[in-house]
Protein backbone atom coordinates (compact mmCIF):
# COMPACT_ATOMS: atom_id res chain seq x y z
CA UNK A 1 0.00 0.00 0.00
CA UNK A 2 1.41 3.12 -1.09
CA UNK A 3 0.91 6.03 0.58
CA UNK A 4 1.02 10.19 -0.96
CA UNK A 5 0.82 12.90 1.63
CA UNK A 6 1.94 16.20 0.73
CA UNK A 7 0.28 18.81 3.03
CA UNK A 8 0.30 22.56 2.80
CA UNK A 9 1.96 23.00 6.09
CA UNK A 10 3.45 20.25 8.06
CA UNK A 11 3.08 20.21 11.80
CA UNK A 12 6.21 21.97 12.90
CA UNK A 13 5.38 24.69 10.43
CA UNK A 14 2.11 24.96 11.41
CA UNK A 15 3.51 25.00 15.40
CA UNK A 16 5.69 28.04 14.89
CA UNK A 17 3.45 29.82 13.28
CA UNK A 18 0.65 29.50 16.16
CA UNK A 19 3.84 30.50 18.06
CA UNK A 20 4.30 33.46 16.80
CA UNK A 21 0.22 34.74 17.38
CA UNK A 22 0.88 33.69 20.78
CA UNK A 23 3.20 35.74 21.53
CA UNK A 24 1.79 38.68 19.86
CA UNK A 25 -0.75 37.65 22.02
CA UNK A 26 0.31 37.52 25.19
CA UNK A 27 2.51 41.24 24.80
CA UNK A 28 -0.80 42.86 23.91
CA UNK A 29 -2.70 42.26 27.67
CA UNK A 30 -6.24 44.43 26.25
CA UNK A 31 -6.58 42.74 22.91
CA UNK A 32 -5.13 41.87 19.63
CA UNK A 33 -7.69 42.17 16.58
CA UNK A 34 -7.05 39.36 13.31
CA UNK A 35 -6.17 42.54 11.36
CA UNK A 36 -3.48 43.87 13.66
CA UNK A 37 -2.02 40.39 14.05
CA UNK A 38 -1.74 39.53 10.35
CA UNK A 39 0.20 42.69 10.07
CA UNK A 40 2.63 41.84 13.00
CA UNK A 41 3.04 38.11 12.44
CA UNK A 42 3.15 38.32 8.62
CA UNK A 43 0.77 35.77 8.04
CA UNK A 44 -1.97 35.37 5.53
CA UNK A 45 -5.84 36.18 6.17
CA UNK A 46 -6.66 32.86 5.51
CA UNK A 47 -3.95 31.05 7.19
CA UNK A 48 -4.20 33.31 10.12
CA UNK A 49 -8.38 32.65 10.12
CA UNK A 50 -7.10 28.45 10.46
CA UNK A 51 -4.98 29.26 13.18
CA UNK A 52 -6.62 31.04 15.12
CA UNK A 53 -9.37 28.37 15.37
CA UNK A 54 -7.04 25.95 16.69
CA UNK A 55 -6.12 28.16 19.17
CA UNK A 56 -9.43 28.75 20.32
CA UNK A 57 -10.56 25.59 20.48
CA UNK A 58 -7.38 24.25 22.35
CA UNK A 59 -7.84 27.31 24.94
CA UNK A 60 -4.34 29.34 24.50
CA UNK A 61 -6.57 32.18 23.43
CA UNK A 62 -10.15 33.75 24.02
CA UNK A 63 -12.28 36.10 21.86
CA UNK A 64 -13.59 39.37 23.79
CA UNK A 65 -16.87 41.39 23.14
CA UNK A 66 -14.75 43.52 20.27
CA UNK A 67 -13.55 41.00 18.84
CA UNK A 68 -10.08 41.07 19.62
CA UNK A 69 -8.47 38.19 20.90
CA UNK A 70 -6.52 37.90 24.26
CA UNK A 71 -4.65 34.94 26.38
CA UNK A 72 -6.84 31.95 27.03
CA UNK A 73 -6.99 29.47 30.45
CA UNK A 74 -4.59 26.85 28.98
CA UNK A 75 -2.08 29.38 27.79
CA UNK A 76 -1.95 30.60 31.32
CA UNK A 77 -1.78 27.08 32.88
CA UNK A 78 1.37 25.82 30.21
CA UNK A 79 2.98 28.88 30.79
CA UNK A 80 3.32 29.26 34.63
CA UNK A 81 5.98 26.97 36.44
CA UNK A 82 3.15 25.63 39.06
CA UNK A 83 2.42 22.42 38.46
CA UNK A 84 3.45 22.59 34.61
CA UNK A 85 3.90 19.00 33.97
CA UNK A 86 0.53 17.83 35.44
CA UNK A 87 -0.96 20.70 33.38
CA UNK A 88 0.74 19.40 30.38
CA UNK A 89 0.14 15.68 30.63
CA UNK A 90 -3.46 16.62 31.08
CA UNK A 91 -3.57 18.60 27.79
CA UNK A 92 -1.80 16.30 25.67
CA UNK A 93 -4.39 13.66 26.99
CA UNK A 94 -7.41 15.60 26.05
CA UNK A 95 -5.69 16.20 22.38
CA UNK A 96 -4.93 12.84 21.96
CA UNK A 97 -8.78 11.65 23.45
CA UNK A 98 -10.03 14.14 20.44
CA UNK A 99 -7.76 12.96 18.48
CA UNK A 100 -8.62 9.48 18.77
CA UNK A 101 -12.55 10.43 18.17
CA UNK A 102 -11.65 12.10 14.78
CA UNK A 103 -9.30 9.46 13.08
CA UNK A 104 -11.41 6.82 14.70
CA UNK A 105 -7.90 4.88 15.84
CA UNK A 106 -6.31 4.71 19.07
CA UNK A 107 -3.55 7.42 19.08
CA UNK A 108 -0.04 7.06 20.63
CA UNK A 109 2.20 9.96 21.90
CA UNK A 110 5.42 8.85 21.53
CA UNK A 111 9.23 9.50 22.40
CA UNK A 112 12.93 8.68 22.06
CA UNK A 113 14.67 9.28 25.25
CA UNK A 114 18.28 8.27 26.29
CA UNK A 115 18.28 5.99 23.64
CA UNK A 116 15.08 4.12 23.80
CA UNK A 117 11.48 4.30 22.72
CA UNK A 118 9.07 5.18 25.21
CA UNK A 119 5.11 5.49 24.64
CA UNK A 120 4.47 8.23 27.19
CA UNK A 121 0.53 8.93 26.85
CA UNK A 122 -2.07 6.67 24.52
CA UNK A 123 -5.92 7.66 23.70
CA UNK A 124 -8.24 4.21 23.04
CA UNK A 125 -11.19 3.38 24.09
CA UNK A 126 -13.63 0.51 23.52
CA UNK A 127 -14.54 1.33 19.94
CA UNK A 128 -11.32 2.26 19.33
CA UNK A 129 -8.34 -0.60 20.89
CA UNK A 130 -4.67 -0.31 21.16
CA UNK A 131 -2.73 -2.66 19.92
CA UNK A 132 -1.46 -5.76 21.82
CA UNK A 133 2.25 -4.96 23.04
CA UNK A 134 3.23 -8.40 22.24
CA UNK A 135 6.29 -7.59 22.16
CA UNK A 136 7.91 -4.77 23.67
CA UNK A 137 8.27 -1.56 21.96
CA UNK A 138 11.25 -0.73 22.54
CA UNK A 139 13.33 -3.93 21.36
CA UNK A 140 10.42 -3.97 17.61
CA UNK A 141 11.36 -0.33 16.38
CA UNK A 142 12.23 -1.79 12.79
CA UNK A 143 8.51 -3.10 13.03
CA UNK A 144 6.56 -0.43 14.35
CA UNK A 145 5.23 2.84 12.38
CA UNK A 146 6.41 4.41 16.33
CA UNK A 147 9.97 2.91 15.70
CA UNK A 148 10.45 3.80 12.73
CA UNK A 149 9.48 7.42 12.78
CA UNK A 150 11.52 8.29 15.39
CA UNK A 151 14.35 6.16 13.73
CA UNK A 152 13.93 8.53 10.94
CA UNK A 153 14.29 11.99 12.96
CA UNK A 154 18.27 10.62 13.90
CA UNK A 155 21.25 10.89 12.08
CA UNK A 156 22.45 7.67 10.27
CA UNK A 157 25.21 6.77 13.11
CA UNK A 158 22.14 7.44 15.84
CA UNK A 159 20.02 4.84 14.09
CA UNK A 160 22.76 2.10 13.84
CA UNK A 161 23.50 2.27 17.18
CA UNK A 162 20.11 1.76 18.00
CA UNK A 163 19.45 -0.97 15.58
CA UNK A 164 23.03 -3.08 17.30
CA UNK A 165 21.27 -2.73 20.70
CA UNK A 166 18.54 -4.34 19.46
CA UNK A 167 18.31 -7.47 17.40
CA UNK A 168 16.02 -7.29 14.14
CA UNK A 169 13.87 -10.06 15.31
CA UNK A 170 11.48 -11.45 12.50
CA UNK A 171 7.73 -10.79 14.08
CA UNK A 172 5.85 -11.31 10.96
CA UNK A 173 6.23 -12.78 7.19
CA UNK A 174 6.31 -8.92 6.62
CA UNK A 175 8.77 -7.69 9.18
CA UNK A 176 11.95 -6.51 7.45
CA UNK A 177 15.36 -8.05 9.16
CA UNK A 178 18.05 -6.42 6.83
CA UNK A 179 19.76 -3.78 8.69
CA UNK A 180 20.93 -2.81 4.85
CA UNK A 181 16.99 -2.31 3.63
CA UNK A 182 15.60 -0.95 6.65
CA UNK A 183 18.21 1.85 6.75
CA UNK A 184 18.02 2.51 3.46
CA UNK A 185 14.16 2.97 3.71
CA UNK A 186 14.48 4.87 6.44
CA UNK A 187 17.28 7.69 4.75
CA UNK A 188 14.28 7.89 1.54
CA UNK A 189 11.34 8.19 3.73
CA UNK A 190 10.28 11.60 3.11
CA UNK A 191 9.42 14.04 6.34
CA UNK A 192 5.99 14.90 5.88
CA UNK A 193 4.78 11.24 4.94
CA UNK A 194 3.71 9.19 7.36
CA UNK A 195 5.70 6.56 8.09
CA UNK A 196 3.55 2.59 7.83
CA UNK A 197 3.34 -0.62 9.67
CA UNK A 198 1.54 -3.36 7.53
CA UNK A 199 0.99 -5.83 9.76
CA UNK A 200 4.93 -5.91 9.78
CA UNK A 201 4.64 -5.81 13.74
CA UNK A 202 1.51 -7.73 14.52
CA UNK A 203 -0.74 -9.56 11.68
CA UNK A 204 -4.10 -8.42 12.10
CA UNK A 205 -3.01 -4.80 12.51
CA UNK A 206 -1.81 -1.62 10.52
CA UNK A 207 -0.42 1.39 11.97
CA UNK A 208 0.71 5.29 11.11
CA UNK A 209 2.94 7.27 12.66
CA UNK A 210 4.34 11.16 11.95
CA UNK A 211 7.12 13.06 13.54
CA UNK A 212 6.26 15.26 16.19
CA UNK A 213 10.05 16.93 16.99
CA UNK A 214 10.24 19.97 19.42
CA UNK A 215 13.89 21.12 19.54
CA UNK A 216 15.88 17.92 20.69
CA UNK A 217 13.52 16.21 22.07
CA UNK A 218 12.34 13.65 19.56
CA UNK A 219 8.78 12.55 19.18
CA UNK A 220 6.03 11.22 17.04
CA UNK A 221 2.05 10.72 16.90
CA UNK A 222 0.70 7.35 15.79
CA UNK A 223 -2.29 5.46 15.27
CA UNK A 224 -3.33 1.44 14.90
CA UNK A 225 -6.39 0.37 13.31
CA UNK A 226 -7.51 -3.41 12.65
CA UNK A 227 -6.08 -4.76 9.12
CA UNK A 228 -9.74 -4.96 7.98
CA UNK A 229 -10.01 -1.13 8.10
CA UNK A 230 -6.51 -0.76 6.44
CA UNK A 231 -8.45 0.97 4.10
CA UNK A 232 -9.21 3.79 6.36
CA UNK A 233 -5.46 4.16 7.17
CA UNK A 234 -4.99 7.06 4.39
CA UNK A 235 -7.56 9.34 5.85
CA UNK A 236 -6.51 8.68 8.88
CA UNK A 237 -3.01 9.34 8.39
CA UNK A 238 -3.49 12.40 6.65
CA UNK A 239 -6.05 13.71 9.75
CA UNK A 240 -3.36 12.84 12.54
CA UNK A 241 -0.63 14.82 10.35
CA UNK A 242 -3.01 17.54 9.77
CA UNK A 243 -4.23 17.58 13.62
CA UNK A 244 -0.42 17.32 15.08
CA UNK A 245 -0.03 20.83 15.72
CA UNK A 246 -1.90 21.45 19.13
CA UNK A 247 0.35 18.32 20.88
CA UNK A 248 3.56 19.77 19.11
CA UNK A 249 1.96 23.88 20.09
CA UNK A 250 1.75 21.90 23.58
CA UNK A 251 5.35 20.71 23.77
CA UNK A 252 7.02 23.89 22.92
CA UNK A 253 5.30 26.32 24.96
Amino acid sequence: MALKHEPPTTPYHSAQEALRVLETVARNSSGVTDTELARRTGIGQERLTTLLRMLRREGYVEQITDGAYVAGETLARLGSAHHREQALSDKLQHTLDRLRDSVGAAVYMSRYVDGEISVTQYADSPATPKVNEWVDFRSSAHATAIGKSLLTQLDHAGRRDHLARHKMARLTSRTITSDRLLLSRLEAQPPTVPVLDLQEYAVGTVCAAVPITAGSTVGCLALSLPVEHAHRLRQAADTLNRNAAPVLLSMTI
